[in-house]
């Protein structure tokens, strides 16, 4: 599976740089969403797109649980980010956020993540997570 982070979803949304890249991941299926990167894909997009959340959910409820499987932070997840973050986090060398932290673990060893974030990118690979680089956000 591959799971997208927040600005991936934002970019498939908003039409940003990546946005080929994801609905090309979404049409080869087996694509998944931590739901803190739901949560927070949705909340950038309204906040700096001005993208209203109904209109977000519009387009992606029809894909979840089918095209875009949701994650559920449950326990061991929340404890594995925690792991994650704390290990990696550094205010200026690697500022990764939680959502980043939770994306990170909820990959499974047969999972590869998708980001254009070089932090995250590191981070998965230091964590031994296979990685798609998007284009960047810029």
């Amino acid at each position: 599976m591959t799971l997208l982070d927040a600005y991936a979803l934002i970019a498939f949304l908003v039409g940003g740089p990546g946005a080929p890249e994801v609905r090309g991941l979404l049409r080869e299926g087996s694509v998944g969403i931590a739901t803190a990167n739901l949560a927070e894909g949705l909340d950038v997009a309204r906040r700096l797109h001005g993208l209203p959340i109904e209109r977000a959910m519009e387009v992606l409820e029809p894909m979840l649980g089918s095209t875009l499987a949701p994650l559920a932070l449950d326990v061991a997840r929340a404890r594995r980010a925690a792991e994650v973050r704390a290990q990696h986090y550094h205010r200026t060398r690697r500022p990764i956020s939680l959502a980043d932290a939770i994306l990170i673990a909820s990959a499974g060893t047969a999972d590869r993540i998708a980001t254009p974030d070089p932090d995250v990118l590191a981070v998965a690979k230091e964590e031994g997570i296979a990685a798609v680089a998007l284009p960047g956000t810029g």
